[in-house]
């Protein structure tokens, strides 16, 4: 079974252990600002939200990437970017409709969620519950995509 990350909005406090537990985890660092996950802050509401990859099942990352640095891995379904491979170009930051590839400018490379290999620190770290690792089915993907399908309304023609 398919795994991912579920983020639960109504359940963040904006305590920003995921942060440090991701920077930790991939650079044995608490700074926030190498994290793959980010805490968006939205103080006139009084709310905060977590904001990660999401794996997406049409990766665009993936197909812009001109050097193939951007692979599927086949136990956990995260893609992941080859470092050694990528050559810091930017053109999966640019081809993402969600924002959650970033480049680092110490390395020249770019950096996104990998699921920690199917032990996502983040999630681990949550004191509240609203960073979870769950079974895909759950978080209602499939029904998305039914209802995405539903609402075609410029149907491919054959």
């Amino acid at each position: 079974m398919q795994k991912s990350l579920h983020l639960d909005p109504n359940k963040c406090t904006g305590c920003l252990q995921c942060e440090m537990a991701c920077a930790w985890e991939n650079y044995r660092s608490f700074t926030v600002a190498k994290s793959r996950i980010k805490v968006f802050s939205f103080h006139r509401e009084g709310r905060f939200v977590p904001y990660t990859c999401t794996q997406c099942d049409e990766a665009w990352c993936m197909t812009a990437c001109p050097v193939d640095a951007i692979r599927l891995d086949p136990v956990t379904g995260a893609k992941i970017v080859l470092e050694p491979t990528c050559v810091g170009c930017k053109v999966c930051t640019i081809a993402c409709p969600f924002g959650t590839i970033n480049y680092v400018a110490q390395t020249g490379k770019v950096q996104k969620c990998d699921l920690c290999g199917g032990e996502p620190a983040c999630a681990k770290a949550c004191p509240t519950g609203a960073i979870t690792y769950v079974d895909a089915d759950w978080t209602g993907l499939g029904k998305m995509r039914q209802w995405a399908g539903k609402t075609d309304t410029n149907p491919a023609t054959v």
